[in-house]
């Protein structure tokens, strides 16, 4: 009877034992309360729990990646779109964490939405689709401030995704279509500007010696005989026709 007793006694001793043994990962905090008082946050390893008296809560300290859904948001410019994003934070205080906020991933998804459609609301369309580096920064101050009391620290904001509408699609391509026609146009002005101020230039040199506008001629026949044509048009310079002219008596003069 009495090796019985001891028998049970080692065994209840045993369980005892193992229900107040726990063991932490090295991201794992565990935050301890003591009848119902918290006495700190313990780990990562080993650590020993007054079995029926202590109770723990596990911490994740590993950076958590949260999926922010889209959210419609009406920019100043009255243009609707739904935006997403994705948050990063960690724990960085477990009691905080634990004691402060009763459940801190459902409020720092909740905050994380309203912050999105607070911030991206405030602006118009062309700076949300050009200045989301910007958006994300002031998107992730103001949730790293209001995180603060939690013990939660948001390292990081993304603006994953903007979704408009179909309407405003067709507008912004026609856009970018005018605008891509109005730089094409205005390359082709100033290349036809650049060509008539060489060509000008050009006819200044050519005019300041009558041999060059000969050789010019001469450069085009040969031009024109090498393309292999069945007809050859030969251009006559006027000046070699000015001596006639000159030489030609008046009117008068022939009429008596």
């Amino acid at each position: 009877m009495f090796e019985i007793n001891v028998m049970t006694v080692f065994l209840l001793l045993a369980a005892f034992l193992i229900s107040s043994i726990k063991i932490l990962r090295e991201y794992e905090r565990a935050v301890v309360f003591r009848l119902g008082r918290i006495i700190g946050a313990k780990g990562p390893g080993l650590i020993i729990l007054i079995p029926g008296v202590d109770k723990m809560v596990r911490v994740d300290l590993r950076t958590v990646t949260l999926d922010v859904p889209p959210q419609d948001i009406i920019t100043r410019d009255n243009v609707s779109v739904k935006v997403s994003a994705v948050v990063y934070f960690r724990v960085l205080d477990a009691i905080k964490a634990i004691v402060d906020v009763a459940d801190f991933h459902f409020a720092t998804s909740q905050l994380a939405q309203t912050t999105l459609r607070s911030v991206c609301g405030q602006g118009e369309l062309d700076n949300l689709l050009a200045e989301r580096d910007e958006i994300n920064d002031r998107i992730q101050t103001i949730l790293d401030k209001d995180t603060e009391p939690w013990g939660v620290k948001v390292s990081k904001v993304e603006v994953k995704e903007i979704d408009l509408p179909e309407g405003m699609r067709r507008a912004m391509a026609k856009q970018a279509e005018a605008e891509r026609e109005r730089r094409s146009a205005i390359i082709n002005a100033e290349g036809e500007f650049q060509a008539a101020q060489r060509l000008a230039d050009a006819a200044t040199i050519i005019s300041a010696s009558p041999a060059a506008l000969q050789l010019r001629y001469l450069q085009t026949l040969k031009d024109i005989a090498a393309e292999n044509n069945s007809t050859t048009v030969f251009p006559i310079p006027i000046d070699l026709f000015r001596p006639f002219f000159e030489n030609r008596p008046p009117a008068s003069s022939q009429a008596t």
